[in-house]
């Protein structure tokens, strides 16, 4: 199980530093760095699943399948034809062609207006093809919030997005909001407080002052 593996890492980075002699004050910003890169791993990742060996797969800049599944209960429409586009999109960013991802969203936007799955999906592409939440990434975010201001998906993808570039602080109030927005009851909501709860648990331990 990928919590396991992450568990026995852990405990093995800190026998060597007891092994290597490594002094008590500098244990913090080790265990800061493991911190990061495990929230990273909890808050993107799927450490439920079994433990593969790796495969040499083209799969550059592609979603987790549970956050494509996630987009998909949040946001709907992937049996339309909108979401057509986001599986051309979605197969494009596995392939690790991120421009011609973003070509796709758009050309669903030519059709399709006014939909919150594709705008929301182009604040996507765009983040991941740019590396970072550009100027063109946070129109797209916003243009799904004016179409859907009490929609959770647009402040949840948002809130992503800024997890992706280490932004973590900067992605609780997306977060927080989403949930906010997702009614008791709905099956989306366990998933989105799981991630606002870990990324809490990262802020209190990395980041004291961004608690809320």
């Amino acid at each position: 199980m990928g919590w396991l593996s992450l568990l026995v890492l852990l405990a093995a980075t800190m026998l060597a530093l007891v092994v290597l002699g490594v002094r008590r004050p500098l244990w913090s910003l080790v265990g800061a760095a493991l911190m990061l890169g495990a929230t990273g791993y909890a808050l993107q990742g799927k450490p439920s699943v079994p433990f593969q060996p790796a495969r040499p797969e083209r799969t550059m800049g592609g979603d987790d399948p549970s956050l494509v599944a996630l987009r998909d209960q949040l946001l709907g429409g992937r049996n339309s034809a909108e979401g057509a586009y986001m599986i051309a999109a979605d197969a494009m960013q596995r392939a690790g062609e991120k421009r011609a991802a973003v070509q796709a969203v758009i050309g669903g936007l030519r059709r399709y207006k006014r939909s919150v799955l594709l705008w929301v999906g182009l604040g996507n592409v765009l983040a991941s093809h740019d590396g970072r939440v550009s100027a063109p990434a946070r129109l797209a975010f916003d243009q799904a919030y004016r179409l859907a201001p009490e929609h959770p998906g647009p402040p949840f993808f948002m809130g992503l997005a800024q997890v992706r570039i280490g932004e973590f602080a900067k992605a609780r109030p997306y977060w927080a909001r989403a949930l906010a927005l997702t009614p008791e009851g709905v099956s989306v909501r366990p998933q989105i407080a799981e991630r606002l709860a870990l990324l809490d648990a990262y802020l209190a331990q990395v980041e004291p002052s961004a608690r809320p």
